[in-house]
């Protein structure tokens, strides 16, 4: 991601800054977000002056992380429409959704102290979600496998919901069976 008037990254710095990202997803949801940022560094393969360069504070580095996976999961609706019949592409989607929810619950505090400071880390991430999950209905429309009378907006609030009662890892499996109840209920019947 570039900012406007900024020179795109090189091959090189973005495949560290890439790296940076992996690496403190997977820091933050073993560690917390007060693991050390020469952790993530370690981890990522690259020295701390090139994670300093990149995200000068911990909160530039967690609105990045945050970002980044919301255009993951943003992302993968196409992919996953181009591999799999619409009603699997929709399924696996909520899938990555409660993984990007686990991953942001476990940031939340940061992200609201960021907010906080008056820069908004969400962003367009609502609009994005959103979009990308009326794609997958439209496409499971199209090929009458689900509701036409339910938008994405209402499956969006009820996918937040089954998040809020469940985000955490040893609910995964609760939070799976009810997106199974809600995906059912979106179903045509003959």
């Amino acid at each position: 991601m570039v900012d406007a008037g900024q020179r795109p990254l090189r091959a090189d710095a973005r495949r560290n800054r890439e790296k940076i990202l992996t690496a403190a997803v997977r820091v933050f949801a073993a560690e917390g977000l007060d693991a050390h940022l020469e952790r993530i560094a370690k981890e990522a393969g690259v020295g701390s002056a090139t994670l300093y360069r990149n995200f000068p504070t911990r909160e530039a580095l967690v609105e990045a992380v945050y970002r980044n996976e919301v255009a993951q999961l943003c992302d993968a609706a196409p992919t996953l429409l181009a591999a799999k019949p619409p009603y699997e592409a929709l399924r696996a989607w909520t899938r990555l959704f409660l993984d990007y929810v686990t991953a942001k619950y476990g940031m939340i505090d940061a992200l609201r102290a960021i907010a906080a400071t008056g820069s908004n880390p969400y962003g367009h991430s609502r609009e994005m979600i959103r979009t990308a999950l009326a794609a997958l209905m439209d496409a499971c429309a199209a090929a009458g496998t689900i509701r036409t009378d339910i938008s994405p907006t209402d499956l969006g609030a009820a996918l937040e919901g089954i998040a809020l009662t469940s985000a955490r890892p040893e609910q995964r499996a609760q939070a799976e069976r009810l997106l199974d109840l809600t995906l059912d209920g979106l179903k045509t019947r003959p």
